[in-house]
């Protein structure tokens, strides 16, 4: 306890004055302690309760001496995890809003907290995406001073909450709090540089956030001050730490084309363009990184969440047609100022790469990405801007392959063209004219490739049917003569008939009747009609956010129409069917309930008819749609809100089957029942997995879900819990996280050796998930890898994204398990194909005194001249631990050269060794080869045989001097069947000869303890011959 007090008040010391700085000024008057509003608008539920803990922790300390004080603190939280989490939160809100006590409470924060500091990040981290716009000056001032201390102390994931941080910092903004945010993150990762190469991730993460930032901030001295600050970390970054901000991809590049004019960056481009292997010796060039798609993790990293909920709200929610007021309010809000023009790129960039809607959205008469992003186009006021965007629009064709780039991220470029070219033949011309010429231009020297990539783009758009051929468009009349020429030129096979229709793959979302419902309002697609967008509907927006933020497909907008099970209802019985449409008029929840329990009751009963399980399934199916729709998991996850949760009349057939007894008869009963609704609607599996997790009721009964998963069709545990998984990450990744300690616990045999499961997890999760995954870990909570399984899984890893490889090994290294557990994934590690793993797997072993079977794994590499792994490692090892790394060489030499080969290189061994002398020290003496003398009758044949079954040769990496020992078993033989010692001394002499002719430098041996090479005391013959021995010391 003392030594945990003493760092927390070191690190409070060390801070300074705790608010100093930033920039922001006083809270405004109005609204609470934490948050901004006006006296029309309801208290926030959030600030009420971080005010309750507030005062919880003020009730305890106040009037105390300040040890009194902290056993008061330290008694409290050891009562429970309720009251550990109140003082927490109480504590963290006195940092926030008491900038005096500041020190102080962090001081006790880190001596009362239990978890890592794992609560305090969760709700920053809440905070920061949810209600930053509305925080006090105060507490922003506060919030950044909190996370620079986190930093400082090391806390285990605050470089998510780094990154959730600059997500905040909006592009082409340079008002004063914004600039303030800016220079603040920037000074707490220029001050922790060390903590910051830490994470391969946050380095990344990092640059391409700055990079973009560079470009708003021109002008004031102020602006260059700091523009030059973000050009000397991104230039350091870049150029010590280059592979890990490889892993950003193509737009990384794109990034750097915009800060080219920069000395600093004009350098960097010359070692890119002209000498890759100064970067880094695994960059091979500018092409490994054009080839590379960019993640939708760092695309969506540039909009800040108030942003993101405005667009994802109009891509999901907003009719075509009905646009312009939102678009006019998104207008003003973000897009109103001559700085803002860069932001343009940042949202085109993000609606192609992180907007894809599914099949139902895109036939739907829902606001289409095309649409929003010929409204940027179209609104656009400077011609650098409009150049940028464009550039944005197209980046993704310029390297397209099938095979590693989606459908989707091209789609919204050729329907801009298609469906401008009626109402607006301007913005198709200058998009089809900028298609022709980036061609030639974007890079000449790999003008082939570029051309291969748009190619391959129109090529896989008519496969795809995203449009059914584009002879209408390229050869419109519309278009002037010079462009139609042009397009035939560059594109003949587009140009002539329409191509041949091709069968619809529907793998993942495609555009596939967007002509149909579209043609007839083409002339307003941009700007049409009258609509609704006020703060009045954040509530709408807000109620999706948590999904929309995890970045999977946007589900279609829901119309709820009146449900009718009218087909279903004569094949009940009576009674049933009086139930049947009992709970169908039910007004509330609680009404619903009690049918429902009478509904299951009757199920129950002794003679029910099990051939109506089927339509009551169809019944129930189609009256709780509703259940099945949006999120599961409550916003604020408390005891009371996951009881409320699991209140719905649908789970009472859970709580029924969680009461009885598995051996009882209408537990099968009702497993069948759920069957049934289970081939109806599959996501009634995880909602059953989701129940037994969050219930009172069901604890300690999550093995019933493998006896439903053996009542299904499926009748397979690990198959079911696979598709149920797979259903829970395509709805809600909240709901996945908060599953995946319990499925890991409750079935280790079905998730441990799954990298399925773990690839499910790893694509879909962000930073912030990944960090409360990894405490999860530390906690003890959650087991992910074990011994017998681990190597297995990373090598299935290697074949994911960058970002899921990233995430796997974070979480493997939250586990307790040695690193020589995985050290034989070396072998399956390529340099240029898996730069992730060796990257991670490097940096873990520079934390690691070698062991032999690390040294021989490294050792065993195959040698490449720009694979600099192996010569990185021992590098290092050396400079650390050079004795060990010493030993561990010799030993393997040894191990070995105590190897035999195989039988003929004994005889010809044995054949060719003289009669050695005995001398005090043994000595090696390679000598060149003498000519074949008769077989040695001292050594029987049987003897070599008998030696050779024993002792197979080996082929490794040392087996070339494998021979050695075996040549020291036949010096001892002749040894003992000489008779003549003249004989001896003069073989002896005529070697050292021969050794002179040949000019070899012969390297006296000291003999030691154990030493296999050396045991006998014997000395290997001059006249052994070079091919047996030292092949490896030329």
């Amino acid at each position: 306890m003392e030594l945990q007090k003493g760092k927390g008040a070191a690190a409070a010391a060390a801070s300074g004055a705790a608010g100093g700085g930033g920039g922001a000024g006083a809270g405004a008057p109005g609204g609470g302690r934490l948050l901004l509003s006006t006296s029309l608008d309801a208290k926030d539920e959030l600030e009420e309760r971080l005010e309750r803990c507030m005062s919880i922790v003020t009730s305890m300390t106040t009037g105390v001496s300040e040890r009194e004080a902290n056993d008061a603190l330290n008694a409290h939280v050891c009562k429970g995890p309720p009251q550990h989490e109140e003082i927490c939160l109480g504590l963290f809100t006195l940092v926030l809003t008491e900038p005096a006590q500041a020190q102080k409470c962090y001081r006790d924060l880190a001596l009362v907290s239990r978890d890592g500091m794992n609560i305090v990040l969760n709700k920053i981290n809440q905070i920061l995406m949810e209600k930053y716009l509305k925080l006090q000056d105060t507490c922003r001032t506060q919030l950044v001073w909190l996370v620079r201390e986190l930093v400082k102390s090391g806390v285990l994931g605050a470089d998510g909450v780094c990154m959730t941080f600059m997500k905040q910092i909006a592009g082409g903004d340079v008002t004063a709090k914004n600039i303030w945010l800016a220079e603040s993150v920037l000074d707490i990762l220029t001050e922790q540089r060390e903590w910051v190469l830490k994470s391969s991730i946050l380095i990344a993460m990092a640059v391409y956030t700055y990079l973009r930032l560079i470009v708003d901030h021109h002008g004031t001295a102020q602006l260059q001050a700091l523009r030059q600050k973000e050009v000397d970390f991104c230039m350091s970054l870049l150029r010590e730490r280059f592979m890990d901000c490889l892993m950003i991809g193509r737009d990384l590049v794109r990034l750097l084309q915009n800060v080219a004019r920069i000395p600093e960056f004009e350098l960097l481009w010359k070692d890119i363009i002209h000498n890759p292997q100064a970067l880094s010796p695994q960059f091979t060039g500018i092409l490994q990184l054009l080839q590379s798609r960019t993640s939708r993790k760092f695309l969506a990293c540039r909009l800040t969440p108030d942003m993101e909920t405005k667009l994802l709200f109009m891509t999901s929610r907003v009719r075509f047609g009905q646009q312009k007021r939102y678009q006019d309010w998104f207008q003003r809000q973000y897009l109103s100022t001559p700085d803002s023009q860069s932001l343009r790129c940042d949202l085109i960039r993000y609606i192609c790469g992180v907007v894809h809607p599914s099949n139902e959205v895109l036939s739907s008469d829902i606001l289409p990405r095309w649409a929003i992003i010929g409204w940027l186009l179209t609104t656009c006021t400077s011609n650098v801007a409009a150049s940028n965007a464009k550039l944005a629009l197209f980046y993704d064709w310029l390297f397209f392959s099938p095979d590693k780039d989606s459908i989707m991220n091209i789609e919204p470029a050729i329907l801009v063209m298609h469906h401008s070219m009626k109402p607006h033949p301007a913005i198709t011309a200058t998009l089809l004219d900028f298609m022709c010429r980036i061609i030639p231009n974007f890079y000449p020297p790999l003008e082939g490739h570029v051309r291969q990539g748009v190619f391959s783009s129109l090529n896989h758009i008519v496969e795809k049917r995203v449009l059914a051929h584009l002879a209408p468009l390229f050869d419109n009349p519309k278009l002037d003569k010079e462009l139609r020429a042009m397009l035939r030129e560059k594109f003949p096979e587009f140009c002539s008939s329409p191509s041949p229709p091709v069968e619809v793959k529907l793998e993942e979302p495609v555009s596939v009747e967007m002509d149909n419902h579209m043609s007839d309002k083409d002339e307003g697609c941009y700007d049409n009609a009258e609509a609704a967008f006020s703060d009045d509907e954040e509530d709408l927006s807000s109620r999706g956010k948590k999904r929309e933020f995890r970045f999977h497909p946007i589900k279609e907008t829901v119309v709820e129409e009146p449900v009718d099970i009218t087909p279903y209802l004569d094949q009940l019985d009576e009674s049933l069917r009086d139930k049947v449409l009992q709970l169908q008029k039910g007004s509330d929840t609680e009404a619903q309930c009690e049918v429902m329990q009478e509904i299951v009751d009757q199920v129950l009963e002794e003679d029910f008819d099990s051939e109506q399980l089927s339509v009551l399934a169809s019944c129930l199916q189609e009256l709780f749609k509703a259940h099945f729709r949006g999120e599961v998991l409550p916003e604020e996850i408390t005891e009371e809100s996951l009881e409320e949760s699991v209140g719905k009349p649908l789970y009472l057939i859970f709580r029924n089957l969680c009461q009885m007894q598995e051996d009882n008869s209408s537990f099968s009963l009702l497993l069948d029942l759920l069957s049934e609704l289970y081939q109806k609607q599959p996501k009634i599996g995880y909602h059953l997995l989701y129940y037994l997790r969050a219930s009172k009721a069901a604890a300690g009964k999550m093995n019933l879900y493998e006896s439903f998963a053996q009542a299904t069709q499926l009748g397979d545990l690990h198959t079911c819990l696979m598709m149920d998984m797979k259903a829970c990450q395509e709805d809600d990744v909240r709901l996945l996280c908060h599953l995946t300690p319990s499925i890991y616990t409750e079935f280790p045999d079905e998730t441990l050796r799954s990298g399925e499961l773990l690839n499910m997890i790893v694509a879909v999760i962000d930073s912030a998930q990944l960090q409360e995954l990894v405490c999860h870990v530390m906690m003890g909570n959650l087991v992910m890898f074990r011994k017998d399984s681990v190597l297995n899984i990373l090598i299935q890893s290697l074949d994911w994204e960058t970002f899921e490889q990233y995430c796997a090994w974070q979480l493997f290294l939250a586990h307790n398990i040695p690193l020589e557990t995985i050290i034989p994934i070396l072998q399956h590690l390529k340099y240029k194909e898996h730069p992730e793993a060796l990257s991670c797997l490097l940096l873990q072993l520079r934390r690691e005194k070698p062991s032999e079977e690390m040294v021989k794994m490294v050792l065993s590499r195959p040698c490449h001249p720009d694979d600099q792994f192996t010569t990185s490692i021992l590098r290092h090892w050396c400079m650390k631990h050079d004795e060990l790394l010493a030993e561990h060489i010799k030993s393997l030499l040894i191990k070995n050269n105590s190897l035999p080969r195989k039988r003929q290189s004994l005889r010809k061994c044995t054949s060719e060794l003289g009669v050695p002398s005995a001398p005090a020290r043994p000595q090696i003496q390679p000598v060149r080869p003498a000519k074949h003398p008769a077989p040695t009758p001292g050594v029987r044949a049987e003897t070599g045989r008998r030696q050779q079954a024993e002792h197979p040769s080996t082929h490794g990496a040392w087996s070339s001097v494998g021979a050695v020992p075996a040549a020291t078993e036949r010096v001892r033989a002749r040894k003992r069947t000489s008779q003549n010692g003249h004989q001896r001394a003069r073989g002896a002499e005529t070697a050292g000869g021969r050794g002179k002719e040949l000019g070899v430098k012969c390297r006296r041996q000291k003999p030691q303890a154990g030493s296999a090479l050396l045991s006998g005391g014997g000395t290997i013959s001059p006249t052994t011959p070079i091919s047996q021995f030292g092949a490896h010391q030329r």
